[in-house]
C-alpha cells in the first residue's frame, strides 16, 4: 500500500493556516492562529505539524537563536494537495474512473444555468489541453 502523502482532515486545518501565510511560521504561531478556528490542543497541532513534515507537505528550518524552535514552510500548494485528494477519492470510490466520479457529482448537484455554462467552459478548456 502506498504511503499517504496528502493531508488528513485535521492536518488540512493546520495547512489552511500555513497556506494563508506569506512566510514560514513556528508551531506557536500556528497554534495562535488556530485557537479561534479549531478545538485542538497545542500538543495536537505539534503532532500534526510533524506528520505533515513526514508526508513531505511541509519543510522546516531550525531557528538560528533557539534550536528548539522550528520554522515551518509549505512544500505542497493547496492546489497540489487538492489534486492528490481528488485522485485518491476517484480511485477509492470510482475505481479510477474520472468520468463516473464527475457524473455522480453532477447528477447530485443542483446547478444554475450560469454554473452549467462555467462547467461547459471548463470542459472546453480541458478538451483543448488534451489536443495540445
Amino acid at each position: 500500500m502506498d504511503k499517504e502523502t496528502s493531508p488528513s482532515q485535521s492536518e488540512w486545518l493546520v495547512m489552511e493556516v500555513l497556506w494563508a501565510s506569506d512566510t514560514s511560521l513556528t508551531a506557536r504561531e500556528v497554534i495562535e492562529k488556530m485557537k479561534d478556528n479549531a478545538d485542538m490542543s497545542p500538543r495536537m497541532v505539534r503532532v500534526l505539524l510533524n506528520r505533515l513534515w513526514q508526508k513531505g507537505v511541509l519543510s522546516y528550518t531550525v531557528d538560528a537563536h533557539d534550536s528548539r524552535v522550528y520554522h515551518y514552510s509549505v512544500v505542497k500548494s493547496k492546489e497540489e494537495c487538492q489534486r492528490e485528494k481528488s485522485q485518491k477519492f476517484v480511485d477509492s470510490y470510482f475505481a479510477g474512473s474520472r468520468k463516473n466520479a464527475m457524473a455522480a457529482l453532477l447528477q447530485s448537484a443542483k446547478l444554475t444555468e450560469e454554473q452549467f455554462r462555467e462547467l461547459e467552459d471548463m470542459l472546453e478548456q480541458c478538451k483543448d489541453k488534451g489536443k495540445a
